[in-house]
């Protein structure tokens, strides 16, 4: 009896694995277990978010306070780029579905360019939070610089509990003393820079572990692998990086809107 028989012929497509029907089979199949890891991957997110709200509520004032040591220019600008990616992640679906390899190679290589210029963004970011000294846990010694721009002053309670001398009230021209109104910097604001490195800091991974699935997507789709009956593999990523983009969506206002 011949494979056709067996409805078997298929499997001399290339990319065909041989435990499948078919390749609508293999998809369906591929689908499930997308949806399956971004599942977890929810849960996984879903503890810092708990984390959040746990410290949110016990501690609203350092949250309040924290924002406004973050840039909200940035933060908007990284929103636009990976929602303009997500776009893109989803025109290279359209395009492997419509055979159009010129389409699916140049939507894999903006969208890779976009997770680089959000990585980019980052860099910024935190290359001025560690030369601030904005940094988590027993490394948070604020520069008077950041504090400035803050507009906050040093606290009169160090982290670890110890006093601070303030310094004296400065006087004016006509001799009058001018006492500085400025809030001091709680000595608990650690925790929200804690928070905020923990939930970026991992995003940023997931978008660094995209930028490489994408390098292999665009390897391939170079090589001409893809085709209307063949795209799972540009499906399956676009959907993990549709969810990469939903949780900044979600940092964004939760760390830098705050206030």
């Amino acid at each position: 009896m011949s494979t056709a028989a067996h409805g078997h012929d298929d499997h001399h497509a290339p990319f065909l694995a041989h435990h499948f029907e078919d390749h609508g089979h293999q998809f369906d199949s591929g689908k499930l277990g997308i949806w399956a890891f971004l599942g977890q991957e929810l849960l996984f997110f879903s503890g810092l978010f708990c984390a959040y709200v746990i410290y949110r509520g016990n501690h609203p004032e350092i949250f309040l306070q924290g924002s406004h040591f973050l840039d909200v220019k940035w933060g908007a600008v990284n929103t636009c780029v990976l929602i303009f990616s997500s776009l893109t992640a989803a025109w290279s679906v359209r395009c492997a579905q419509l055979n159009n390899q010129k389409g699916l190679i140049l939507t894999i290589a903006l969208t890779i360019a976009c997770a680089f210029g959000f990585m980019g963004i980052k860099y910024v970011e935190y290359s001025h939070k560690i030369h601030d000294g904005l940094l988590p846990g027993k490394y948070f010694n604020p520069s008077a610089q950041a504090l400035e721009k803050a507009g906050l002053k040093v606290p009169a309670v160090n982290i670890d509990g110890s006093i601070v001398a303030e310094p004296a009230p400065a006087a004016s021209e006509g001799g009058e003393v001018v006492q500085d109104t400025r809030e001091p910097v709680n000595r608990r604001l650690h925790i929200f820079f804690s928070v905020y490195f923990m939930m970026t800091g991992l995003h940023g991974i997931h978008v660094v572990a995209g930028i490489l699935v994408y390098a292999w997507l665009l390897k391939r789709a170079l090589r001409g692998d893809f085709n209307s009956d063949y795209y799972g593999p540009i499906d399956f990523t676009a959907l993990y990086w549709h969810l990469v983009d939903l949780v900044w969506i979600y940092l964004f206002p939760m760390l830098y809107l705050i206030h």
